[in-house]
């Protein structure tokens, strides 16, 4: 589990810096490469004397994770430096929803893999489990098909035209790159760009620590970054509870009078089915909601929102945790769905959004990159410290206070930005 967040850190931190040094349609390419190689090794990888396929895994999951954090800053800035202030935030939402789309895809996939297998689940034994490797090696693998179709439209994608402009001085390229797009009648030109970005200071080591080293600047990192990290403790740690929540609504752990056999495919077809209920009724909306109000509102009081509520929300869970799961599990699953829309109709989608909005453009895909790894630390700290926890149900309670707690904060490093809209 945390091989992969651990690269996706590196990957936010190491493709952000370079997007903004070599250009972002260079890297938006090699980082989706990376992807599917190292999904499609995964799913082909098998056991050996010298190495265990354990390690295996590991490697290439690690590897996974630094093409997908190289994903974050680099698809934030693109979509923000092609579109048109008036759209741009739904444009950007729009981008940022295809993960929640991506996770009930992959729910589905996985429920028609295990029951296409479901005869020879059932009769399998310990000792020849063949019908459950072939079905997690085809989940696997499948994932990366997507990548592939993608990869054609990234390395066909021009440059984007304010990195043309302010990073590669090239103002002739850029005006035809904006020729390009405003055939679409969704790009609208600034006539006074083209001399106040050809004035814009070059990106230095220097010029980095002197534009981030002033508080109106430095506040404005400082506050997308511990607001996704404040985010990804509860976000991560949330989903390391999925089990809870299936267990109350029915799709949790199989009978116990099952042979062993019929209990996995119940065990594996019921997690399906719960990831699946679970993102159609909570994360999937948000997105929408978020896309319906995002460009009207402003990001800054969505966001503001979003913690506000997250913070009442986890509060109610936390405190009255007995009671809700003992006398009315309705009203826990209600509430869990509820806190799945306040991240995304909140501080999910936002912080994926202003960072990519609120840095000039010579560091507007490395400061995207450090919020985004800071946020994945939150993440990795959620699946390391909290792991351990959730095995002790009567905890889970204080987890959910910790969350709030964390939310609160949130509210104030929110506080801090400015509104990009």
């Amino acid at each position: 589990k945390v091989a992969s967040p651990v690269g996706t850190l590196i990957g936010q931190l190491l493709f952000g810096w370079l997007a903004d040094i070599v250009g972002r349609k260079r890297m938006y390419g090699v980082e989706l490469m990376i992807i599917i190689i190292a999904t499609f090794a995964q799913a082909v990888s098998g056991h050996a004397n010298a190495i265990s396929i354990i390690a295996v895994l590991v490697m290439w999951r690690f590897l996974m994770g630094v093409g997908v954090g190289g994903d974050y800053p680099l698809s934030a800035v693109i979509s923000s430096e092609f579109a048109s202030t008036r759209t741009r935030g739904r444009l950007m939402t729009a981008v940022f929803s295809a993960q929640g789309w991506g996770q009930f895809t992959a729910a589905v996939i996985g429920a028609i893999v295990v029951r296409a297998f479901k005869s020879e689940i059932e009769s399998q034994t310990s000792a020849n489990p063949i019908a459950v490797d072939t079905c997690w090696r085809l989940i696997i693998g499948l994932g990366a098909v997507p990548g592939v179709i993608a990869l054609y439209y990234r390395l066909t994608i021009p440059e984007t035209p304010r990195f043309t402009m302010d990073i590669e001085r090239n103002i002739h390229q850029a005006a035809q790159d904006v020729d390009t797009f405003l055939t679409t009648g969704t790009f609208v030109v600034d006539p006074d760009a083209v001399v106040q970005r050809a004035q814009a200071p070059k990106a230095t080591r220097r010029d980095f620590f002197n534009y981030f080293g002033k508080w109106e600047n430095g506040k404005v990192l400082l506050g997308t970054s511990y607001s996704w990290f404040a985010l990804d403790i509860a976000f991560y740690g949330l989903g390391l509870n999925n089990s809870v929540i299936l267990n109350a609504i029915g799709f949790g752990n199989p009978s116990k009078t099952l042979t062993q056999g019929f209990a996995v495919y119940e065990n594996l077809i019921n997690i399906c089915i719960g990831n699946m209920i679970l993102s159609a009724a909570g994360l999937i909306p948000g997105y929408y909601a978020t896309m319906l109000f995002i460009d009207w509102w402003g990001r800054k009081p969505i966001q503001l929102m979003g913690f506000i509520m997250l913070t009442i929300i986890f509060s109610i869970m936390g405190f009255a945790y007995n009671i809700l799961v003992n006398h009315n599990k309705g009203a826990f699953i209600f509430l869990y769905c509820m806190a799945n829309f306040f991240q995304n109709f909140g501080p999910n989608t936002t912080t994926f959004i202003i960072p990519g909005e609120a840095f000039p453009t010579r560091y507007r895909s490395t400061g995207h990159g450090i919020s985004a790894a800071t946020g994945k630390l939150g993440a990795i700290i959620a699946q390391v410290g909290f792991s351990r926890l959730v095995g002790n149900g009567n905890f889970i309670k204080h987890i959910l206070e910790i969350f709030a707690l964390f939310m609160l904060t949130g509210v104030f490093s929110t506080l801090l930005l400015p509104e990009t809209k």
